[in-house]
C-alpha cells in the first residue's frame, strides 16, 4: 500500500476524502436468515472486530442494535419491515431506484456529531450472484465495508478478500488498514487527505 492508495480508499466519487470508523461498539443483528448463516455472520463480526481491537456488544443503548444486516429476495420486501421508513429517511424512493437499477446490496450509515459511524445498515438482495457466494466469504465481505466508511469505488476493481489454500481470508493489506483505521491516538473520523498518511505510517511500523 501507497499513501495514494489508502487515499483512493477513502475518496469518494465527488473526490472529497471521507474517512469514518465505529465510535461505539457494534450491536449486530441479523435479518432473514436461518441459525446457521446467522452464526456465520455474527463470526465474521468478531473476527474483523477482533482484528481491528474494537469492541462488539449485545446492545447500543440509544439504538439498541446500531448494525443491521437485511437479507430478502426482493427490494419491495424493504417497505414491509416495520419502522424502518423511520430509521431510512425516504426509503420508499430509495427502494425504486434499487429496483429500477436491479443491485444486490446498499450499505447506509448514520453518524454522531464528531463525524464517527453510529450506525449501520446492510441491505443484501440474494439474486443468482449473492446466492452462489459461500456465506463465510459474503458474510466477511459484508462485514469489512461496515467497518470503516470506504469510497463507493474501494472494491470495485478488486475484492478486500483473497484466497489462501482453500479459505477465504481478508487481503493482508486491506487487514492492515482496517487496524491502522483503529489506532485509538488517531480520530474516529477526517477529512483532510493528510490522514491517509497517518494510516500509511502506521502500516509501515506495524511488525
Amino acid at each position: 500500500m501507497t499513501p495514494d492508495s489508502i487515499e483512493s480508499l477513502f475518496t469518494r466519487d465527488s473526490g472529497a476524502f471521507v474517512f469514518a470508523r465505529w465510535g461505539r461498539p457494534i450491536a449486530p443483528i441479523v435479518f432473514g436468515v436461518e441459525e446457521p448463516t446467522l452464526r456465520v455472520v455474527k463470526g465474521a463480526f468478531e473476527a474483523v472486530a477482533a482484528l481491528a481491537g474494537h469492541s462488539l456488544a449485545e446492545t447500543d443503548p440509544e439504538l439498541g442494535s446500531n448494525c443491521m444486516v437485511f437479507f430478502f429476495r426482493d427490494w419491495a420486501e424493504l417497505s414491509e419491515v416495520p419502522d424502518l421508513d423511520r430509521l431510512i429517511p425516504d426509503l420508499g424512493p430509495l427502494v425504486a431506484r434499487l429496483t429500477a437499477a436491479k443491485a444486490n446490496q446498499y450499505r447506509v450509515f448514520r453518524f454522531d456529531d464528531s463525524g464517527a459511524i453510529q450506525a449501520a445498515f446492510v441491505f443484501l438482495r440474494m439474486d443468482p450472484a449473492l446466492a452462489a457466494q459461500p456465506a463465510e466469504e459474503l458474510a466477511l465481505s459484508q462485514v469489512v465495508q461496515v467497518m470503516l466508511l470506504w469510497s463507493e469505488r474501494a472494491f470495485a476493481a478488486q475484492s478486500p478478500l483473497a484466497i489462501a489454500g482453500q479459505k477465504v481470508i481478508l487481503r493482508p493489506e486491506i487487514a492492515g488498514v482496517i487496524r491502522a483505521a483503529y489506532d485509538p491516538v488517531l480520530p474516529a473520523a477526517a477529512r483532510d487527505p493528510s490522514h491517509a498518511l497517518r494510516l500509511f505510517a502506521r502500516l509501515e511500523a506495524a511488525p
